[in-house]
């Protein structure tokens, strides 16, 4: 379809001085069309509130003009009447935030009409026609007139319509819409955006910064991956870092998601560049053998048959148990008690607050090399090749039989009333609990296998496998057991990692019981690991605690541990040599390390 221009007939000459005219006084008319439009939007309102008046009524105004009151009819096309579009909503004109793209509307308008003013008398009454004509239509016909004019373009034309509409077609929507819908589409935004967001304006900053959007923020990267940018941030005690505090006035405040947010990010930026603050903690004097830790304390466990008790804040030794009779190989403590597995065969319970020993558990027939605990159950391993699961209330025990060597750890996961140990065989073994019965044996290990730590990953569609390591296990133990347990309504752990003397670290599925990835980077045998949802923390042999990314098995960052020396005879030159890690422990914001010289190493990465 094409337009053509209409002729001018005599009669239009005539009148075209008048139209030209009425053609330069658009500015003033437009600069004028805010009022207007309000004051017809009113009217309108008006009429529909009594009930009475016709749509085609026009529009009254009135204004004050040398002292004398003046009438002005306006009257708005028929389609404006029940509904005003956006760019031409009075309500949205007058915000401060449209004003300003109305203003360049109107400074556009001038060059506009200043151009126009150039052309001859007869090509501006044509001109005047054309726009004349079309915002006199309805939106049917307005459509139509651009698919003419579009159709019958050039394509320079096409190029300066495609680059004046980008230009005038942007929508301040955020200011627009209501709140909860604004809110809504800002929790949409990544991190990055939402800052820049926050810099367009006070509005947008208002918006940007309010608190249910930090909230989402929080939510979904905080304690796991955000499927969108693949950052996640560490937990940290997200309920805790809310939890109101004295404020200066004497009331309480609770701390915003944004200021949460950003210390997360730092943590996690620290993380992955690998910026910490180190400090050392030296206590006993033979090799530390394991360790544990909250926010407040750090307890270590030395070959010196000695558990220490440290202030993190301050540094300092606070306390010193010492009623072992040789050396302290396990630990494992909630907010009430400390549970200690030694060298010396027993088992002993502490309150780690006075220092009084409560109870002693003996049983095995060799050293205790492991223990875990959860409410009134306790689980040990030992060098006499069991599993021992404790029942404190009934004082009963029981003994899981079945690895061939020494059970180096127990890992309980109560939810789902599972223990899975580790040995010198060079398995891994699954037993429930309930029936002491082993339900799946896991082998792949070429080396004794040193820890098993049950993970739960939820994103187990994006962890890289090795297609070699599916082939290399093979699915053992009592299958018909394992199947009818784990198809119980449980929330059962999905996967396994463990650490051997074959210098690997292996990741396994459990439902499949088999190794899906093998992860090489020490050069000598990996004495114990630590795992939360984003990293692995590991300490060989070779002296290095190795930063591994949980979800691509790569090495992220490599520590090293303090200088052993070693004399061949006095004579020679000192060969240096790193200490073996012989125990690491992983947290939000930090990791440490023990090591065979008595050296404990803290790195925070929660500083500036």
């Amino acid at each position: 379809m094409t337009l053509q221009a209409d002729s001018i007939d005599s009669s239009a000459s005539n009148s075209s001085r008048n139209e030209n005219n009425n053609l330069r006084m658009s500015i003033s008319e437009d600069e004028s069309a805010m009022s207007d439009l309000h004051e017809s939007k009113r009217s309108h309102k008006d009429s529909n509130k009594g009930g009475g008046g016709d749509d085609d009524e026009p529009t009254r105004k009135k204004s004050k003009s040398n002292g004398s009151l003046n009438v002005r009819m306006v009257k708005l096309p028929q389609f404006n009447l029940q509904k005003f579009c956006y760019r031409h909503n009075p309500d949205v004109q007058s915000s401060p935030t449209h004003t300003d793209c109305y203003k360049q509307d109107l400074q556009r308008f001038k060059q506009v009409n200043d151009e126009i003013s150039k052309l001859s008398s007869a090509q501006q009454s044509e001109v005047h026609h054309v726009v004349s004509t079309y915002t006199k239509s309805n939106d049917k016909m307005r459509k139509l007139i651009l698919d003419g004019i579009l159709t019958g373009s050039c394509f320079p034309q096409l190029s300066y319509v495609a680059s004046e509409v980008q230009r005038m077609i942007k929508i301040d929507f955020i200011s627009t819409l209501p709140i909860e819908l604004s809110l809504k589409i800002l929790c949409y935004l990544d991190c990055q955006s939402l800052c820049n967001a926050a810099r367009v304006c006070r509005g947008w900053q208002v918006l940007a910064n309010d608190d249910k959007v930090w909230y989402r923020m929080c939510e979904q990267h905080i304690d796991r991956k955000c499927p969108n940018c693949g950052w996640g941030l560490p937990l940290l005690h997200m309920k805790r870092a809310r939890a109101p505090q004295q404020s200066d006035c004497g009331g309480k405040v609770t701390t915003p998601w944004k200021v949460i947010y950003r210390d997360r990010f730092k943590v996690e930026s620290n993380w992955r560049k690998g910026t910490c603050l180190i400090k050392e903690f030296k206590g006993h004097m033979d090799g530390v053998l394991a360790l544990q830790f909250n926010t407040r304390y750090l307890f270590t466990g030395s070959y010196d048959s000695t558990i220490a008790i440290w202030d993190l804040c301050t540094g300092r030794l606070v306390r010193r148990l010492s009623s072992h009779t040789d050396g302290v190989k396990a630990l494992y403590f909630d907010d009430q008690k400390l549970i200690t597995g030694s060298l010396d065969k027993t088992i002993r319970v502490w309150n780690y607050l006075t220092g009084e020993c409560i109870s002693t558990y003996r049983g095995h027939t060799d050293s205790v090399l492991s223990v875990d605990s959860y409410k009134k159950i306790i689980v040990s391993g030992s060098a006499d090749k069991t599993v021992k699961v404790w029942h404190v209330e009934s004082r009963t025990c029981y003994s899981l039989r079945g690895h061939t060597e020494w059970v180096n750890c127990v890992k309980l996961h109560p939810k789902s009333f599972l223990c899975f140990s580790c040995s010198d065989d060079t398995t891994i073994r699954m037993w429930d609990i309930r029936t002491n019965v082993c339900l799946k044996v896991f082998r792949g290990h070429l080396g004794q296998v040193q820890k098993v730590v049950p993970l739960t990953i939820i994103d187990s569609e994006n962890l890289v496998v090795d297609d070699k390591a599916e082939d290399d296990g093979e699915e053992q133990g009592d299958d018909e057991n394992a199947q009818d347990v784990l198809t119980e309504n449980l929330p059962y752990p999905t996967h396994l990692l463990s650490c051997s003397l074959d210098n690997t670290i292996k990741l396994w599925d459990i439902k499949k019981g088999r190794c899906i990835r093998t992860q090489f980077g020490h050069v000598e045998g990996v004495w114990d690991l630590a795992a939360d949802n984003f990293r692995i923390v590991s300490g060989s042999h070779d002296g290095k605690v190795k930063v591994w990314d949980l979800q691509s098995g790569k090495c992220i960052h490599t520590f090293q541990g303090k200088s052993l020396e070693q004399r061949s005879d006095g004579t020679e030159p000192a060969v240096h040599k790193m200490a073996p890690i012989a125990c690491v422990g992983i947290g939000d914001s930090e990791f440490f390390s023990g090591d065979e010289l008595g050296y404990v190493k803290m790195y925070k990465f929660d500083e500036d």
